[in-house]
């Protein structure tokens, strides 16, 4: 028997998996699509290189295969997962690099497979809250009357001096602009953080889901640090310049995490117990919370993906 309002299976926080059920009836999954973006850090108009936890993908390393055109990446990755939940319906997710930065009409070329798919519930944009402006998501909320549009939002952290390490390039007033913008428009967002990253305190990471437990957000995902391969991040990893946080020290600020965050946010984790980088497979360990989170205890079972470099599949947990 589940014992909690916003989750199936007697998850103490608002699942992700129960929010798109609640809504849609059914099961959805992300399919992560990569059309062939930058971003602003790594083009020279804001920075070089991108942010320095990102592959030379721009976080796309899992995406579909760039030198597909979009419906054939779909069709790919949602021929695998229709293999795992036949009745399966999807969300088209552009995920590599900054999905609102470049001109409308391109967003428009992206977006237009999609709208009349009946197995696509929602289209789903990976962007910063500096490549939104008004043109762009006043379209996509007339999108939105079609196809439910979903506003991925990378924050990483509220803290300052942490974004100008990790080469964001844009500032939390930025984020605060775009977030309203998107919330002006009725689109829902999600943001996206990550734990662990160089030099941040238990506390610093506190600070940021409590600021966020604040806003008019809808949902929020939690990444802990990985390290990949040919970046920033790699050559301070081996030149030990920071510490990585341990799977213990992980779930305790998660935990405390979630005390800050309202109960109708939903919530989903990618955890990554790695501190190695990654060639061709990633392995990820993903965390169920069965805990009682009071008493800031809890018991955890974790399960091992293999996602290979061809394909990817974004698992609701």
């Amino acid at each position: 028997m589940n014992q909690f309002k916003y989750s199936l299976d007697n998850k103490r926080y608002h699942t992700y998996n129960y929010y798109l059920k609640n809504k849609y009836h059914q099961k959805v999954a992300k399919v992560a699509l990569n059309a062939d973006f930058t971003c602003p850090n790594r083009d020279g108009t804001k920075g070089y290189g991108g942010c320095i936890f990102c592959s030379s993908s721009g976080s796309g390393d899992y995406a579909g295969n760039v030198h597909d055109h979009l419906e054939k990446q779909f069709q790919t990755i949602s021929q695998v997962m229709k293999r795992k939940w036949p009745e399966c319906a999807y969300i088209a997710y552009f995920q590599a690099n900054t999905n609102t930065y470049g001109p409308l009409d391109k967003i428009k070329k992206m977006i237009a497979p999609f709208l009349n798919k009946e197995d696509v519930k929602g289209i789903a944009l990976a962007t910063r809250p500096d490549c939104l402006n008004e043109e762009i998501v006043q379209y996509l909320s007339t999108i939105n009357k079609q196809k439910d549009v979903y506003i991925e939002l990378g924050l990483q952290t509220i803290h300052e001096q942490t974004s100008k390490l990790i080469n964001r390039g844009h500032t939390f007033q930025e984020f605060l602009d775009g977030l309203a913008l998107c919330r002006k428009y009725n689109l829902e967002v999600c943001v996206h953080i990550i734990n662990g990253l160089p030099f941040e305190t238990k506390e610093m990471m506190i600070e940021t889901a409590k600021t966020l437990g604040q806003l008019d957000i809808q949902a929020l995902k939690i990444h802990m640090l990985f390290v990949v391969k040919n970046t920033k991040l790699q050559q301070m990893y081996e030149n030990h310049e920071f510490n990585m946080l341990s799977r213990q020290e992980y779930i305790d600020i998660v935990v405390e995490q979630l005390r800050y965050i309202k109960p109708e946010i939903a919530q989903f984790f990618w955890t990554i117990f790695l501190h190695y980088y990654y060639t061709s497979f990633l392995e990820l360990f993903c965390l169920k919370f069965v805990s009682n989170l009071s008493q800031k205890t809890l018991t955890y079972y974790s399960w091992l993906v293999f996602l290979h470099h061809t394909y990817s599949v974004s698992i609701s947990p």
